[in-house]
C-alpha cells in the first residue's frame, strides 16, 4: 500500500470513530467562541484606547501569562485527575466566568474584557494536557501524526472564517453579544464532551498518595533526562520570544507598514487560514517522508524567512503571499511538536511533560508580549521583526543534533493500541 493510501485509510478510520468525532465537534465550538472573543475584544480595546499599543499588547499578555504560571501545575493535576471530567468542568467554569464578565460589561466596566480571556486561559492549562493524555491512551502510535494533522486542518478551516466572524459579531452585535456567544460556545462544548466514554476506573485511585511537589520534581527530571525533550525546551524558549512579538504587533504591520485600516487584519489571517488548511492536508504525506524533528526545523526555517520579510514589506500583495507561505508551514510545526511530545513521553508523564515544555514557550512569549508595545515606541517595526526572525532561526538550528534520534517504545498502560477507543 502506498504512503498516500495508508494516510487516507488512517484518516478515514479516525473520522468514523464516534469518540474522535465528539472531540472534533467540541473543538469546533471552542474555536468559534475563541475567535469571536479574540477579534471582538481586539476591536473593542482598539476603539476604546485609540489604538494604544500597550493596551493592545495587554490582550495577548492576559491570554498567555496563565500558560506560563499554570501550565506545569495543570499538567501535574492532569496526570492525577480523570481527563474527561477535567475537560468538562473546565469548559463549564469558562462559560460561567464569561457570563460574569458580561454582567460587569452591562454596568460599563469595560476593562473586564481582559478577565474573560484570563479565566479561560487559566482553565485551558488543566484541560489541554488532559486531552493530550487521552490521545496517548487510545490512539495508536502510527496514527498520532494523522490525528494531529486532522486537528490542524480543522483549526485552519476555522481560521479562515473565524476572524471575519469575530469582526462581524463586534460590528453588528456589539461587545456584549460577542461575549455572550463565547459563553454559549463553551457551554455547548461541555455538553458535547458528555458523549465521551467514561474515564478508566483504574485512574480513580492513581497518584493519591504521591505529593504534588514530588510529581513536579519527577516531571522536570523526566524531561531533563531526555536529550530530545531538553532540546525542545530550548527551541520552545526561542520560538516563544519570536512569536510573542508577532502575536502582538501584527495589527501594526497592517496599519503602519501597509497603510490599511485595522479591520484588514482579518483578511491577512484568513489568507493564513487558507494556507493552513492546504498545509494540514499535505502534512500527512510529508510526515511519511520526514521525522518530526526535521519537520519542525523545516517549518521554523520557513517561519524565519517569512517573519523578516513581512517586517520589511510595504506591499500588500507581497505581505499576503508571505502570510500564505507562513500559514502553509504552520501545520508542519504544530504536528511535529505534538508528535514529538507524545512519542518521547510515557503515558503517565504526558501531562507533566506538557507542563514543563509549555512554560518554556509561553514564558518567553509573555516576556516579549509584555514588552513589545514598549519596544515599538523606541524601535522600528522592521528591526523588531528581524530580531524575531533570527530568534526563530537559532531555535531551528538547535534541532540539528537530534535529527537521527528515533522515538522510544513505551508501554500504553494496558490500553489496547489497535482496538481501543481513539480520543483527543
Amino acid at each position: 500500500m502506498s504512503s498516500g493510501s495508508a494516510a487516507q485509510g488512517a484518516a478515514g478510520q479516525l473520522l468514523r470513530n464516534r469518540f474522535f468525532q465528539t472531540v472534533m465537534l467540541s473543538n469546533v465550538l471552542l474555536q468559534i467562541g475563541i475567535w469571536v472573543r479574540n477579534f471582538a475584544i481586539l476591536m473593542f480595546v482598539t476603539d476604546k484606547t485609540g489604538s494604544d499599543p500597550v493596551a493592545i499588547s495587554l490582550i495577548s499578555f492576559v491570554e498567555f501569562a496563565p500558560i506560563f504560571i499554570f501550565s506545569f501545575i495543570g499538567g501535574t493535576f492532569a496526570d492525577r485527575w480523570r481527563p474527561k471530567r477535567t475537560m468538562i468542568w473546565c469548559d463549564l467554569l469558562s462559560s460561567v466566568s464569561v457570563f460574569v464578565v458580561l454582567l460587569t460589561l452591562i454596568f460599563e466596566a469595560w476593562e473586564a474584557v481582559y478577565f474573560a480571556t484570563l479565566v479561560s486561559a487559566i482553565l485551558s492549562q488543566f484541560s489541554q494536557p488532559s486531552a493530550m493524555k487521552l490521545f496517548k491512551q487510545h490512539i495508536p502510535e502510527n496514527q498520532l501524526q494523522t490525528a494531529m494533522a486532522i486537528f490542524q486542518t480543522l483549526v485552519a478551516i476555522l481560521m479562515v472564517g473565524g476572524p471575519a466572524l469575530g469582526v462581524t459579531a463586534y460590528h453588528h452585535l456589539g461587545i456584549n453579544w460577542s461575549i455572550a456567544v463565547m459563553g454559549i460556545a463553551f457551554l455547548l462544548s461541555a455538553l458535547v464532551l458528555v458523549r465521551i466514554p467514561a474515564d478508566r476506573l483504574a485512574e480513580k485511585g492513581e497518584a493519591v498518595k504521591r505529593r504534588i511537589s514530588q510529581d513536579l520534581k519527577d516531571g522536570f527530571r523526566y524531561v531533563m533526562r531526555s536529550q530530545v525533550l531538553r532540546t525542545l525546551c530550548g527551541t520552545f524558549a526561542l520560538a516563544g520570544l519570536a512569536i510573542g512579538i508577532v502575536q502582538t504587533l501584527g495589527l501594526f504591520i497592517v496599519t503602519d507598514r501597509l497603510g490599511k485600516p485595522k479591520e484588514f487584519l482579518q483578511f491577512m489571517l484568513m489568507v493564513n487560514g487558507v494556507a493552513m488548511l492546504l498545509g494540514g492536508v499535505s502534512v500527512m504525506a510529508l510526515a511519511k517522508r520526514l521525522t518530526p524533528q526535521k519537520m519542525l526545523a523545516l517549518g521554523m526555517l520557513v517561519n524565519t524567512i517569512c517573519m523578516i520579510s513581512i517586517g520589511f514589506s510595504t506591499n500588500v500583495t507581497l505581505t499576503l503571499i508571505l502570510q500564505f507561505i507562513n500559514g502553509l508551514f504552520f501545520p508542519v510545526i504544530q504536528v511535529a511538536i505534538s508528535t514529538m511530545m507524545l512519542q518521547w513521553s510515557e503515558e503517565s508523564y504526558v501531562g507533566r511533560v506538557n507542563g514543563v515544555l509549555s512554560p518554556m514557550f509561553s514564558g518567553m512569549m509573555v516576556t516579549t508580549i509584555a514588552t513589545s508595545g514598549l519596544l515599538l515606541k523606541v524601535m522600528p517595526l522592521v528591526t523588531i521583526y528581524s530580531i524575531a526572525g533570527l530568534l526563530m532561526l537559532v531555535g531551528g538550528l538547535l534541532l540539528i543534533p537530534i535529527f537521527k534520534h528515533k522515538a522510544p517504545e513505551h508501554e500504553r498502560s494496558g490500553t489496547p493500541a489497535a482496538a481501543g477507543v481513539m480520543t483527543h
